[in-house]
């Protein structure tokens, strides 16, 4: 993460995927998402998601040297990373890799109680990735069985709903709990989730979305590049989305950026019972 804009403390500054081969890993998001890469400062195993000139997302060829699974990651503004990983281990959760020096950074990847896993970094990030714009290329929703509980320890960990104006608000609304930074929603965190269920799909997990325009055609070119489906295309809280697969099993979300024609004729029909 270079360059040199700060985000608030414990916002969201950036997504990665952790996959086992970079070169297939590309051509699947560029036939499903139009996305392409250019080579980035942290090594030869790694590139840069760029969509329309913008940085959107990183990836690692790093599951094999650091023994991680297949999957997307959000990460999170701090400025010591010793600091928060001290607070998880307070706090029943695990840090299982890090503090990492990482380029111009250190990073860390842990897991909170549930089980959901993230990551955090302090350092500089990329300029003009902001979560929770308008046009920004991911949203973060967290899954989980106990929302409250998981807004409590992330809040003590990021310093969230602190009353500080440098640091992120928290409030509850329809049912979830949101998450501020400067005003503009960076998170989401979901209850119900069942821990023990076998359905990834519902183990608790933070959940990377991505917009496109057109859900169908995204759907349907990940399964032509060898993706699957795991959530039809469907209402949601993010909008018309669907959930996908990529070959190696990497979990992510695609949303409408607005509603669309096709979109819109391939909605499921509602049915009352």
């Amino acid at each position: 993460m270079s360059a040199a804009t700060r985000p608030v403390y414990g916002a969201p500054c950036w997504v990665s995927l952790a996959t086992p081969e970079l070169e297939s890993t590309q051509e699947f998001y560029s036939a499903v998402l139009g996305w392409t890469f250019r080579p980035d400062s942290l090594g030869e195993q790694f590139s840069v998601a760029m969509s329309g000139g913008s940085p959107v997302a990183g990836l690692g060829a790093v599951t094999s040297s650091l023994g991680m699974a297949v999957a997307w990651t959000p990460y999170f503004f701090v400025t010591s990373a010793d600091t928060v990983a001290a607070r998880i281990g307070e706090r029943s959760a695990t840090v299982a890799v890090g503090p990492v020096e990482l380029g111009n950074g250190r990073a860390c990847l842990a897991s909170d109680p549930a089980g959901a896993n993230f990551g955090f970094w302090e350092g500089d990030v990329r300029p003009g990735w902001r979560s929770g714009d308008h046009d920004a290329p991911a949203q973060l929703d967290l899954r989980t069985r106990d929302a409250f509980a998981s807004a409590i320890f992330y809040a003590e960990v990021f310093e969230w709903a602190s009353g500080r104006p440098d640091r992120c608000d928290v409030e509850y609304e329809h049912g979830a709990v949101i998450v501020r930074a400067a005003g503009r929603t960076v998170a989401t965190l979901r209850g119900g989730a069942v821990e023990s269920a076998p359905d990834p799909r519902i183990r608790p997990r933070w959940h990377v979305c991505f917009r496109v325009e057109d859900v169908g055609a995204a759907v349907a070119a990940a399964e032509a590049a060898g993706g699957t489906v795991t959530e039809p295309p469907t209402d949601t809280p993010f909008g018309y989305a669907a959930g996908l697969r990529d070959p190696d099993g990497g979990l992510f979300t695609v949303a409408a950026t607005q509603p669309s024609h096709a979109d819109a004729t391939n909605k499921p029909q509602q049915t009352t019972t």
